[in-house]
């Protein structure tokens, strides 16, 4: 796939940047190298190439699974306007 010079600029007017006939070109050049780019990659054999979530076989570190905080709802809620069921009412926003 490849970009024409009068592609590149219907894309400019659309998001409102004025570009000059130089950049415009320049911008074609730029744009047309990562469309190869991406079609050579596209390219590339990856049957049978598991997926996988970082380039590097890293471990995420884990911390035990434990309530390291006090319960305090009821001393935030003590100061609240009006509670109910330990939820907060707010006035209605929306009819």
């Amino acid at each position: 796939m490849s970009l024409t010079l009068e592609q590149v600029r219907r894309v400019a007017h659309l998001a409102r940047i004025e570009i000059s006939n130089a950049e415009a070109e320049n911008t074609l050049g730029h744009l047309n190298g990562i469309f190869t780019l991406i079609e050579d990659m596209q390219a590339v054999d990856t049957r049978g190439v598991e997926p996988m979530a970082h380039a590097q076989d890293l471990a995420q570190r884990l911390r035990e699974d434990r309530v390291t905080e006090t319960d305090q709802r009821a001393a935030f809620q003590s100061v609240s306007p009006e509670t109910e069921g330990g939820l907060y009412l707010v006035p209605q926003v929306i009819e």
